[in-house]
């Protein structure tokens, strides 16, 4: 599977593992990697149809460092179906919302591994990788009720889950806003729940110093005005519940 490095700087990487659905029906999806020191992470895994592959890239990109982290930015299959999987190969512990805990283990979660899946307060944390301090940012309704997203100081890259998701695009890396822009609306009005939330999370990540925004899903956003605009963007976005008024009504067939 295709592969970009976004940061590589002494002990530190951060690693695109590009999507690994092609030729599927699947929702396209991405998967990060992140190396400190001798430890990784890796970010929403994802599903069985694409876990060996997924598992063979991330292993490769560690080297001789050690799986410590798996991060579960919420409760979606294209994140978690396979968590089995990781946790019965790696000795690595998960993270995943305090709200899901109870419904991950419909995915098949083996009661062996059950004790290294640990809940994250809906406040968020602070993880550690072998020093590198990373933050697990609320990003709650954005989509899921029970949601977070991973802030990487060294890097400064904001890895945003499914916000800024982009829908068939054919590029890795968004040069023209503009242009990319009608790739992303009708996903986020669908499945954002709320301009209000859209609001009070760009107020929060205006206080991190961000060079790259990585989705899980499409395009990612490189640099202080890209990603500028981005947060803009996201800021005066009306979605969800802004916009579903029309769509109560009594079906008709």
């Amino acid at each position: 599977m295709a592969s970009t490095v976004l940061f590589h700087a002494d002990n530190h990487k951060n690693v695109l593992l590009e999507d690994s659905s092609a030729g599927s029906v699947a929702v396209e999806a991405n998967q990060h990697v992140i190396v400190h020191e001798g430890s990784g992470m890796v970010l929403d895994p994802g599903g069985h149809k694409v876990y060996a592959k997924v598992l063979a890239e991330t292993m490769k990109q560690l080297g001789k460092a050690r799986l410590e982290h798996i991060f579960l930015s919420h409760q979606d299959p294209d994140i978690v179906a396979a968590i089995n999987g990781w946790l019965m190969t790696t000795e690595a512990t998960a993270y995943a919302s305090n709200l899901w805990l109870r419904f991950i283990p419909h995915f098949g979660l083996d009661r062996l591994v059950m004790n290294r899946l640990k809940g994250i307060p809906d406040e968020g944390r602070v993880l550690d990788l072998a020093g590198c301090k990373l933050l697990i940012l609320p990003a709650h309704f954005l989509h899921s009720p029970g949601n977070f997203q991973v802030y990487d100081p060294i890097s400064k890259i904001l890895y945003t889950g499914d916000l800024g998701t982009s829908v068939g695009a054919d590029y890795p890396e968004v040069t023209d806003f503009e242009a990319h822009r009608p790739r992303m609306e009708p996903f986020h009005r669908r499945y954002m729940a709320s301009g209000r939330t859209l609001r009070a999370w760009a107020q929060m990540v205006r206080g991190l110093d961000v060079e790259i925004v990585a989705p899980q899903h499409g395009a990612f956003f490189r640099g202080k005005e890209l990603v500028g605009r981005f947060l803009d963007w996201a800021e005066g976005l009306e979605v969800g519940v802004d916009v579903m008024d029309a769509i109560y009504q009594l079906p008709t067939r």
